[in-house]
């Protein structure tokens, strides 16, 4: 165990204690965290947009959606990111909590999202859209593949920001002491920005841009879901476990028992997009 003698020696960087409200106007209180979200799913919709007119990409496919369909679809995805993100905390993290207080899962501003329930909130979301406009599931996860990972990094810079997420005790340069913390620790949500977000994104970016990707439904998709779950699980041996759950079995985190699944799932989507184009 590090001593906070070796840590004062060692950790240099203290948290920059930016406010977690990025602008008040009057009563109403713009949060980082919710500007991230607006950003990033701004940023999805625009990228979408720029995918449909790259026909090069799609070979003898159309594209998925048409600009218009893609700002259609918006309202969907942030439906599904926003109630799927919140029901997931709720049901994963603190069940036995809510039940014994219903009122406070409308308590959004305190925060509790999770990254899981949001990902099952966005295939419901692309299932009922490309339902309604005949496209096929497969193809409507590929677009959220390719322009959801900025969102992703931006949500993780805002959990900096805010001082939460943080990571296990550290004594790396790099490690940073955060606002009523005496001791440094990992900046896990900087890993998860750079990991989920800039390199996921370049992941999925350069599949589809050299490699073909949205000519085999499934395939960015997969490569997504497989990217994510190994980042998380990976970042997970930084991040300090949630305190109400702790350790699962003396050794996994809530994180990494719910990557796991996805790191299947995004598997099986990979075998499957060998079939398909």
């Amino acid at each position: 165990m590090i001593n906070a003698y070796e840590q004062a020696m060692f950790a240099v960087i203290s948290h920059p204690g930016i406010d977690p409200v990025a602008l008040q106007i009057g009563p109403f209180a713009i949060h980082w965290y919710a500007l991230a979200y607006v950003v990033g799913l701004l940023f999805a919709v625009w990228y979408i947009k720029y995918l449909s007119r790259q026909p090069r990409l799609w070979g003898a496919n159309s594209p998925t959606l048409s600009p218009a369909e893609a700002d259609d679809f918006f309202i969907f995805a942030l439906l599904g990111v926003v109630l799927g993100g919140r029901l997931g905390y709720v049901l994963f993290y603190k069940p036995l909590f809510y039940l014994q207080n219903p009122l406070d899962i409308l308590k959004t501003w305190d925060g509790g999202m999770s990254f899981h329930g949001g990902f099952l909130g966005v295939v419901i979301a692309c299932w009922l859209y490309g339902r309604a406009k005949g496209k096929t599931l497969d193809r409507m996860l590929d677009l959220g593949a390719a322009s959801v990972p900025v969102g992703l990094g931006l949500g993780r810079i805002a959990n900096f920001i805010n001082a939460e997420l943080w990571g296990r005790p550290s004594d790396m340069p790099w490690a940073v002491i955060f606002p009523g913390e005496s001791f440094a620790r990992h900046p896990s949500q900087l890993y998860e920005a750079l990991l989920e977000g800039l390199l996921l994104f370049l992941a999925v970016r350069i599949a589809t841009h050299r490699f073909s990707a949205l000519k085999h439904p499934g395939r960015a998709s997969g490569i997504f879901a497989a990217g994510y779950a190994l980042s998380r699980i990976i970042v997970e041996f930084f991040r300090e476990p949630d305190a109400h759950i702790g350790y699962i079995g003396g050794i996994f985190t809530m994180g990494m028992v719910l990557s796991l699944p996805l790191l299947a799932i995004g598997i099986w989507l990979l075998l499957r997009s060998r079939r398909t184009g």
